[in-house]
């Protein structure tokens, strides 16, 4: 499989979790369940921490 392709599963990956993190935040927000907000926002900001250096050392164009 081509490198491009392979980073292209894993940033999509990446963006699956980010939108998954935002939907459980957005439902604990609603429940009002502090613990669970806390958990959602610290899901958010790991799945951030890792986009970064899947998007910062994508392969180019071919």
């Amino acid at each position: 499989m081509a490198p491009r392709r392979i980073w292209a599963f894993n940033f999509a990956g990446w963006v699956l979790f980010t939108l998954s993190a935002i939907g459980f935040l957005w439902t604990t927000l609603k429940a009002g369940d502090v613990i669970g907000v806390v958990a959602s926002l610290l899901f958010l900001i790991a799945c951030l921490v890792f986009i970064i250096p899947v998007w910062a050392t994508r392969p180019g164009k071919k």
